[in-house]
């Protein structure tokens, strides 16, 4: 049986399971759901996440992907606009500045920032000056990835970038995210913890559950740990699908799992006790 590693953790899956509907189920795509593989143009969701998370829909008062993605590639990946049990599931992509939901099918997007038309003309011969024009370049129309895992050496390059990334985008108002062997450029001012705690507002969330593996997640971490350390905050449940390439994301969690595998039977597991449970409460 699944047992988080703190107290705080384990009242939240108690909390979960006595009273799903209270709970908002929150994620992030790449390395959480979404293996991470070399071309992020082919990812996919993990085969059984569909079907575990539409059972959880069926129960929980709201499920959200949280995601540095777009939010029109996250439905084209995964699969999920149409699923059963989804019909109150929203994504909010490019870190919470993009959403849609799946009770209107609509995408709410404000224009892109004026530094990102910049960077998409200028990053190609920045990369060529520092000798690394084969790292791969990911337009993501608000954001651009520089991507290093196909290189010769991932990283070695990704240190030799930090600091010319860094400088480019204190010049054009963006902020440097850096992940798993990528260094993306974004709009700034806009970060994951921001966007859950808004939806934990929104949606009146008692218990909320916050699932991802890379240092952009960190924001939503420190933003869970603050809500649920309030006097009249939420349960909090901090789940790290592992990766030894971002080992420190593990040390924050209440429950650190192997991949989005490891996550998809913990949700499993989830699905089959809030089940058991009303089906209890029905006979």
């Amino acid at each position: 049986m699944t047992e988080p590693t703190s107290a705080a953790g384990r009242a939240a899956w108690q909390r979960l399971v006595s009273q799903p509907e209270s709970a908002l189920l929150a994620f992030d795509f790449d390395g959480t759901l979404s293996p991470i593989v070399p071309d992020p143009a082919q990812a996919y969701v993990h085969p059984d996440a569909v079907a575990v998370l539409g059972r959880l829909g069926a129960h929980v008062g709201a499920i959200a992907i949280v995601t540095g993605r777009p939010v029109e590639m996250v439905l084209r990946l995964s699969g999920l606009a149409d699923a059963p049990g989804l019909g109150r599931l929203q994504v909010l992509g490019q870190y919470g500045v993009e959403r849609w939901r799946a009770d209107t099918g609509q995408i709410e997007a404000p224009p892109p920032p004026t530094g990102i038309a910049v960077a998409r003309e200028q990053l190609p011969g920045l990369l060529d000056e520092l000798g690394l024009g084969a790292a791969h370049l990911e337009d993501k129309g608000r954001a651009i990835g520089v991507h290093v895992r196909r290189l010769p050496d991932p990283a070695s390059a990704f240190e030799q970038l930090r600091g010319p990334l860094q400088e480019f985008a204190d010049a054009n108002d963006l902020h440097l995210e850096p992940g798993r062997m990528v260094l993306e450029l974004r709009g700034a001012g806009v970060d994951k913890g921001e966007a859950l705690r808004g939806l934990v507002e929104e949606v009146g969330a008692r218990v909320v559950v916050y699932g991802g593996d890379d240092l952009g997640d960190l924001p939503a971490y420190d933003a869970v740990e603050a809500m649920r350390s309030g006097p009249d905050g939420p349960a909090g449940l901090l789940i790290c699908p592992a990766s030894e390439e971002q080992p420190v994301m593990a040390a924050r969690a209440d429950l650190v799992v192997d991949g989005p595998a490891g996550l998809v039977a913990v949700l499993t597991e989830l699905a089959d006790a809030i089940e058991t449970r009303s089906g209890s409460s029905e006979s």
